[in-house]
């Protein structure tokens, strides 16, 4: 095999893709809280970035994809990616793109898993307690999960592959990440809202986003960088990046508009805040299947994940969970959705003619393949789940009982912004409202009279 300049190329750009997907989370998230938490909040999605990506580079990559003979996790190498700057990608067989290049766009998708987690600890999280927190939970949970999942093992000289991950090797099908990263987050998020506890005016007052532009823009930046998410996933410019593209806007699509018909047949209106989340509720969903189904199936799955997400954002009133932003409803649902989805829909395509053929897939009851490959999914959704539930919750706790994890209630009350980073998203008078606004109001006036004076 060769580098391929195509295909480099594309995983490349799909690397500079998925990076934009975190800021684009930070809009997201941002938009969604209150005022006076929106720095916090997007604060968390770039902590994500610069603590994650140290962290690969130094041990996360080897613990992800390197061999150290077991299938629960990968080689704890300190002595970083030095030495794999001329080899290929051999990931299951060998691809015609830069080791780096590939280590480099599978470390994105550690950096937004991190990051999509802190939605459901919007208002109440203490900063530096979140750093730790992504720092002990990509090392515990995401790394070891990644190699479960997106490791297929190393293939050598007479085609013998050896140190998949455990899920991979069963044949779990998962192309770009609905249990490795959303199912993951959305089951961290879950039990970080546990351990943190309900915001103070949680059931109490209607908390809504302050900013729906923001939400509108972060949503779109999702769109667009999940492209490089899924379609970056087949590495290389190839017909199955081309179909995971479809597949990924038609889901994405339908999805909108399911959320949208339930808000419409619910509540008697369609809104922006619906829009946005029914969009990222369909990326969610197709993430896993992209690759696997046909598109007429692709617009099927994303109608069932913008009604099923849309329903179950719901749940927290009913079990008392506070999951600020949705991150349960939303990613952990969706990614149950799509992973299950595959179990029904997956089959198989063969692309090119020649050389060039290649056939990927297994068929799923819809298409004669009977319960096998549903039991297999299953297997692969639930297992993530638990693993990192349970994890997650043991860590959330010994931060909270140690360091502290959430900030005081005069702090809550004030806005974090101004307690953990001594500073405000708008500087204009109210603008923020309650509260938080007078108190914005009122030092903004103290200075200008003494200014006068």
């Amino acid at each position: 095999m060769e580098l391929s300049a195509g295909d480099t190329a594309w995983v490349l750009t799909s690397t500079a893709l998925v990076l934009l997907m975190t800021p684009g989370l930070a809009f997201f998230y941002g938009g969604m809280t209150r005022a006076k938490s929106t720095l916090n909040m997007m604060m968390m999605s770039f902590a994500a970035i610069g603590i994650v990506t140290v962290l690969w580079v130094v041990y996360g990559y080897s613990l992800a994809f390197g061999d150290s003979g077991s299938a629960l996790y990968g080689a704890f190498d300190l002595s970083g990616l030095g030495s794999a700057v001329n080899e290929l990608t051999n990931n299951g067989g060998i691809y015609g793109i830069p080791l780096l290049a590939f280590a480099g766009f599978q470390l994105m998708f550690a950096v937004i898993t991190a990051a999509l987690i802190s939605g459901a600890i919007a208002d109440r999280a203490k900063f530096l307690t979140w750093g730790i927190f992504v720092a002990l939970w990509v090392t515990l949970v995401y790394f070891p999960v990644a190699h479960w999942v997106f490791d297929f093992g190393t293939k050598d000289a007479d085609g013998a592959i050896t140190g998949a991950g455990w899920l991979a090797e069963r044949g779990v099908e998962d192309f770009a990440g609905g249990t490795a990263v959303h199912i993951n987050a959305g089951a961290a998020g879950l039990a970080l809202a546990i351990v943190l506890g309900r915001r103070l005016d949680f059931k109490k007052k209607a908390m809504r986003p302050h900013n729906l532009p923001l939400v509108l823009l972060g949503a779109g930046l999702l769109w667009f960088g999940w492209f490089g998410f899924n379609a970056g996933s087949a590495l290389g410019a190839s017909a199955q990046a081309a179909l995971v593209l479809l597949n990924t806007q038609a889901a994405t699509a339908a999805a909108m508009g399911g959320w949208l018909l339930v808000e419409k047949v619910r509540d008697g209106h369609a809104t922006s805040l619906g829009a946005a989340s029914g969009a990222v509720a369909g990326l969610v969903a197709i993430t896993p299947a992209c690759a696997f189904v046909a598109p007429w199936a692709a617009v099927v799955l994303g109608l069932v994940a913008g009604v099923v997400c849309s329903l179950a954002v719901g749940l927290k009133y009913r079990f008392n969970y506070d999951d600020s932003l949705d991150v349960v409803g939303v990613h952990l649902v969706g990614g149950l959705v799509g992973c299950l989805a595959i179990g029904f829909f997956g089959t198989t395509y063969t692309t090119g003619s020649g050389d060039s053929a290649f056939t990927w897939g297994v068929k799923g009851l819809f298409y004669g393949g009977g319960w096998e490959l549903l039991g297999k999914q299953a297997l692969g959704a639930f297992s993530v789940l638990a693993y990192s539930l349970v994890v997650t919750l043991i860590l959330g706790y010994l931060l909270e009982k140690t360091l502290g994890f959430r900030v005081s209630r005069d702090q809550e009350l004030e806005g974090i912004d101004v307690s953990e980073h001594a500073e405000s998203a708008y500087e204009l008078d109210g603008v923020s409202g309650g509260a938080y606004g007078d108190a914005m109001a009122m030092a903004t006036r103290k200075s200008v009279l003494e200014e006068s004076a």
